[in-house]
């Protein structure tokens, strides 16, 4: 599975641009994107900025992303856990 996650441009040096994900800074190839502009929102996917988006749509990803964020992490029991409690009386 692939994920891509909205980033907002705040450098912008040729190809290369310093994105915003979440409060985080990364580095992203824009080469990919037609014109991109200090400001724009971006869809990053393995360090390249795929695709241009709305402040709109970003916002609500991004609320998505944080909902995500919220759910606590589903671990799997082990089957030797699930053995030992058939073996209970």
């Amino acid at each position: 599975m692939c994920l891509s996650v909205p980033a907002k441009i705040v450098e912008l040096q040729g190809r290369l641009a310093t994105v915003d994900v979440m409060g985080n800074r990364r580095e992203a190839d824009v080469s990919l994107v037609d014109e991109p502009q200090l400001g724009d929102y971006v869809l990053v996917h393995a360090g390249f900025a795929i695709e241009k988006m709305t402040a709109e749509d970003a916002a609500e990803t991004l609320k998505l992303w944080e909902e995500m964020a919220g759910i606590e992490s589903f671990e799997p029991r082990a089957a030797s856990d699930e053995l030992q409690e058939e073996e209970k009386p």
